[in-house]
């Protein structure tokens, strides 16, 4: 799937991330596409799929829900059209990653996130400390008519010491650098459904 819209905002993608250490982006891929993965998603927790996510990684892993309280499924390739189509737009963003910045990215993990209402993600880094594969975060929101007064913004500390807030709107795509953006998920009123993701080197 090579889409054109997703193609033209490429360059912009490049620049903001070359620029500023992050990019935002709306309505990147066809609205079609991104209700089909809300639908996919809230079929996926209502089957039961979703576990609730942990905190830290191997032997630490844990469920912290003082710390986060979203459920998650990873996402593999064959499970459906829409995934499918998600995972491959994706991989056309790691090829452009690649060619401006050389940054040697392989691979993208990806998991549906649902967060209940009043659920939320205190403040962290996406890069583990004894692991720094995870190079480029991704973020698409799934959530129709997400209005300010619900909450839940991805809230991100920058590094001239400013907050930015960004409403999970279904169309909006967030890419940031992994070790470098502190970011939080703010408590809502409603249901809020997202793709998290990172391009890894090796």
């Amino acid at each position: 799937m090579t889409d054109q819209h997703l193609q033209r905002l490429l360059p912009q993608i490049i620049d903001d991330l070359a620029g500023q250490g992050w990019s935002r982006q709306t309505h990147i891929l066809p609205e079609t596409l991104t209700r089909e993965l809300a639908i996919e998603c809230r079929k996926r927790a209502r089957d039961g799929a979703l576990s609730p996510a942990g905190v830290g990684r191997g032997q630490g892993l844990a469920v912290r829900e003082g710390i986060r309280g979203d459920s998650i499924q990873w996402l593999e390739s064959g499970q459906s059209p829409p995934s499918d189509g998600y995972l491959q737009a994706m991989d056309e963003v790691r090829q452009a990653l690649n060619q401006a910045f050389f940054l040697g990215l392989e691979d993208f993990e990806c998991h549906f996130a649902s967060y209940p209402p009043g659920a939320f993600y205190q403040k962290h880094l996406d890069r583990f400390r004894d692991d720094d594969r995870r190079t480029v975060t991704a973020v698409y929101y799934l959530n129709d008519d997400w209005q300010a007064d619900e909450g839940g913004a991805l809230r991100m500390y920058l590094p001239d010491e400013t907050e930015l807030d960004v409403l999970p709107a279904a169309g909006t795509l967030i890419l940031f650098m992994s070790a470098e953006l502190p970011h939080e998920v703010l408590p809502a009123t409603r249901e809020r459904l997202s793709l998290t993701g990172w391009f890894r080197r090796r």
